[in-house]
């Protein structure tokens, strides 16, 4: 991969702990982004007067200054020498909400810095699935920045709204959201999961399918130094996460359990093959009844139930870590197991279908949709993320105008 000018200035006063002069700094971006020392400082006529300037030092100056203006870098007080701001050494670039680019595409997808409520409301295709991950309502933000409970219905009605109105007939939303949301200074839950689920119906014409259960053996608990350590014991340590699902039209819902089939258990195997039940049987007031001959038909497997069992972490998502980590970009706090993203699309979705992702993050939908053969589309404000995100894709191909990534 091949950065932009930009990414070399800011990756420059990133990896520099003390304060850097505009020579010292030219000369650091130069040697990064394999510029010689004739190329940087050729001069040609700038401006009305045809004053000799070297124009690639005036675009590290340009750079430097957009850095100034978002609050990273700050003057040390001697003249042409600056530093990172605390902000600097943790913000990441959010795109200006009144645009919409391009970062770069696939042959089934396309990935945009933007905002979602700009990005889909031109969509001129009708999407089958919306699965997301969106920014939990935390008291402690992310780097990626959180709203609050009390105003988190409206931001995912509102993010939401643009994408339910190019729902295809059937098509369905899954948001992936968490369970560890408290009260104000109390060892109870809150109620937003509610609230969301009746103003998903309620505001937006949705039903609910079902709560997906993600079961996480290996998730980190909650806030424990509250609620289930030290003086206070109120609460157990939850090992869950709740997937809504919802679906625009309930009788023409595209999903079908028959993609996600699951092996039969040796013992069941044994029990077709030798030819059923051989027993009569009533459980439950006669609820569950069992006679000979049942289960003696083959099938290719078994349906899943609604609890998924997947762990937190995977392959996929430590190879995109260490691929950021080595373009000195930012990791996603919070990423989704590639794993899960392609039940839930294979689930939910036939061959060839739009998927639609609003909060990209490290594009985990993005990929697991372009796996599996299905389209997609990606947005994601965050510059940072998208540039991690595209080095999942060995196809890509970068939109210049991003200032990201040469092809790929």
């Amino acid at each position: 991969m091949q950065l932009s000018l930009f990414d070399h200035v800011k990756n420059v006063y990133s990896e520099t702990s003390s304060p850097l002069d505009n020579e010292t700094l030219y000369a650091r971006v130069a040697a990064r982004a394999g510029i010689t020392e004739g190329e940087l400082n050729t001069r040609s006529p700038i401006g009305k007067s045809g004053a000799p300037r070297s124009k690639l030092k005036r675009a590290i100056r340009w750079h430097q200054q957009t850095m100034k203006s978002s609050g990273w870098i700050e003057k040390t007080g001697d003249r042409g020498v600056w530093k990172l701001t605390r902000n600097g050494k943790k913000q990441l670039t959010k795109v200006s909400a009144k645009y919409s680019i391009v970062a770069f595409s696939t042959d089934l997808g396309v990935a945009i810095w933007g905002n979602c409520t700009n990005a889909f409301k031109n969509l001129n295709e009708k999407i089958s699935l919306v699965l997301t991950s969106p920014p939990y309502p935390l008291k402690q933000s992310r780097a990626y920045g959180n709203v609050n409970v009390d105003q988190y219905i409206d931001f995912i009605c509102s993010s939401l709204e643009p994408m339910i109105k190019q729902l295809k007939p059937g098509g369905s939303v899954t948001i992936n959201l968490s369970n560890d949301i408290f009260e104000h200074r109390s060892p109870a839950r809150s109620l937003y999961l509610e609230k969301l689920t009746i103003a998903l119906s309620e505001r937006l014409g949705l039903s609910l399918m079902d709560r997906l259960i993600w079961n996480c053996p290996n998730k980190p608990p909650g806030p424990v130094q509250w609620c289930s350590k030290h003086e206070h014991r109120f609460q157990l340590n939850y090992g869950y996460e709740p997937i809504l699902w919802f679906s625009n039209d309930p009788l023409k819902v595209l999903s079908n359990n028959n993609r996600v089939l699951i092996p039969h258990t040796e013992k069941h195997l044994k029990l077709i093959q030798s030819g059923g039940e051989k027993r009569s049987a009533d459980y439950s007031d006669g609820a569950h009844r069992i006679r000979p001959g049942n289960y003696s038909n083959a099938t290719p497997g078994r349906i899943p139930k609604n609890v998924i069992t997947i762990p937190n972490t995977c392959h996929s998502q430590r190879q995109y870590k260490a691929r950021a980590r080595e373009l000195n970009l930012p990791v996603h706090g919070a990423p989704m197991p590639l794993a899960l993203a392609k039940f839930l699309i294979e689930f939910l979705t036939p061959l060839g279908a739009l998927v639609a992702e609003p909060f990209g993050g490290s594009l985990t939908t993005a990929l697991a949709a372009e796996e599996l053969g299905r389209r997609w589309i990606a947005t994601e404000i965050f510059w940072e993320y998208l540039c991690g995100g595209a080095a999942r894709f060995n196809n890509a191909v970068v939109n210049p105008f991003f200032s990201t990534v040469a092809k790929m």
